[in-house]
């Protein structure tokens, strides 16, 4: 997690030479200013140049939004700010508002290996293993994610190791950088509508990233899914509303990467391998059994 994080700096890295001045542009990426009066608008864009980034790159937020277009916190950051304005605000309410927001305390110490338990939404998010397990997983994971698709096979390999006592809850956590996540997320819940969410996750994960729209039409073809029903799903705005919807709640939790492992609520910060796990597991597994939830957090 940390070393894809280190990845988007360095592509952002890259990005420096063809960034537009931060201090004079107009226009910053993924910032709507649309609507605003112009005097909104310098209000604004004031603001974004003299508040901190809280993601602790020692930028301002405006200069991060364009040397570091993925870093998240900037760009809630903006979010907050922008709406604060468009609503009547001062600029002291405003800052304030983005100093009380999920983005305004940086990102979370993951240096404990199991941080505090969380509650999680799972709804009706895709579960394999047992329905009484005792551990729960819940994963937010991205189909073109390299580390993703490394830590697939150590998931595996730990449910099959404990086939009574884990399950896995799969969210949606698709990364602006990869071009086809979005969509695989999407074909994911469509088949998940037709009861075969796990076939076409195994399916898609073996492609090791390689997706397109044709190859995972293909997969699906070959899962047997009604094809029309799968295609219309496939684009329907409901399935863009489900996974927004699934990264939104990611973000309320602190979720900045992938994959991002939950056990039984509490974040995991070690790496994604049956040996770190392992212990992890063990140890959950000594306390009292606890009755199911419509949320999961740790005891």
């Amino acid at each position: 997690m940390l070393a894809q994080r280190m990845a988007g700096l360095c592509f952002a890295g890259g990005l420096l030479l063809f960034a537009q001045d931060w201090t004079t542009a107009t226009s910053l990426p993924d910032v709507d200013l649309t609507g605003l009066t112009p005097a909104q608008q310098a209000k604004v864009l004031k603001l974004l140049r003299t508040d901190p980034c809280t993601c602790g790159c020692g930028m301002k937020v405006a200069e991060c939004r364009m040397k570091d277009h993925m870093c998240s916190y900037s760009k809630g950051l903006a979010t907050t700010i922008v709406d604060a304005i468009r609503h009547g605000k001062s600029e002291t309410e405003a800052l304030a508002a983005a100093k009380d927001s999920q983005w305004g305390h940086g990102p979370a110490d993951h240096s404990k290996p199991l941080e505090d338990p969380v509650a999680i939404p799972v709804g009706e998010a895709p579960v394999r293993g047992p329905a009484g397990a005792r551990v729960t997983l819940v994963e937010f994971s991205d189909f073109q994610c390299p580390f993703c698709i490394a830590a697939t096979p150590q998931i595996d390999l730990l449910l099959k190791a404990y086939p009574s006592q884990i399950k896995l809850i799969f969210k949606q956590f698709p990364l602006d950088q990869h071009s086809q996540a979005a969509l695989a997320a999407a074909a994911a819940l469509a088949a998940h509508k037709q009861g075969k969410f796990w076939q076409l996750h195994d399916a898609m994960f073996a492609q090791k990233g390689n997706l397109s729209r044709r190859g995972i039409l293909a997969l699906a073809a070959g899962l047997g899914l009604d094809m029309k029903r799968f295609q219309a799903d496939l684009d329907s705005p409901e399935i863009k509303r489900a996974i927004q919807k699934e990264i939104d709640e990611g973000q309320h939790i602190g979720v900045d990467s992938t994959p991002t492992l939950f056990v039984d609520g509490q974040r995991f910060n070690g790496p994604l391998t049956v040996a770190s796990l392992k212990p992890i597991v063990d140890n959950e597994l000594k306390h009292p059994a606890k009755a199911p939830t419509a949320t999961t957090a740790s005891r």
